[in-house]
């Protein structure tokens, strides 16, 4: 078999192995700002796969007030060793210098929307099929969810009941989004 054979899935297994556990990282950033139970099984997860990178690095880099920026600066050097690993195997071109730091923003800042758009639409289906659920999964949506959703809910009008704050929550996101990617890519194509 031709050795460029296994490429393809050798970058799908890194890149996934790293999404997953760049989501961890930012979960565990998340869990920290919204003060979620920390006795949570899923959070004690997050916490115990975490932990061995993060503690050396906490000792360099201190939190600023809820904010672990251990975490932040964990998860933008796992993007640019991701960048580097991928771009060791052939066929894969690596960034400029400077273009390499944007793009793990970039990719960083992806994961983020992704992941709280997942965490939206998870806790909103969650509160129509089962809304007095006290299940682990439910109360950490619920904690990471509910942050963003009380701020949509206080300038909506009364809809009699329907609660269309996810809905509103999903359009900043997204608008959001749209608005930093083009203007990183930009700074990408300018620095690279």
């Amino acid at each position: 078999m031709d050795a460029t054979y296994w490429l393809a899935p050798l970058k799908f297994i890194i890149d996934t192995l790293s999404t997953l556990y760049s989501g961890a990282i930012l979960l565990r950033l998340l869990l920290q700002w919204v003060k979620a139970d920390y006795y949570n099984p899923i959070c004690q997860f997050v916490v115990k796969i975490t932990h061995p990178l993060l503690r050396p690095l906490r000792r360099a880099v201190p939190s600023v007030g809820r904010f672990d920026l251990a975490s932040l600066v964990l998860l933008l050097i796992l993007q640019i060793l991701t960048m580097l690993l991928l771009a060791s195997l052939p066929g894969v071109t690596l960034p400029g210098l400077f273009g390499i730091p944007v793009l793990a923003i970039m990719r960083a800042l992806e994961l983020f929307f992704d992941l709280y758009v997942g965490i939206i639409l998870g806790s909103a289906l969650l509160s129509w099929i089962s809304p007095h659920s006290n299940s682990p999964v439910a109360s950490l949506l619920y904690s990471l969810s509910d942050p963003l959703l009380e701020i949509a809910r206080r300038r909506m009008p009364d809809l009699g009941g329907l609660d269309l704050s996810p809905l509103v929550v999903l359009m900043v996101l997204e608008l959001a989004r749209m608005m930093l990617m083009p203007i990183l890519q930009q700074l990408f194509r300018l620095l690279n």
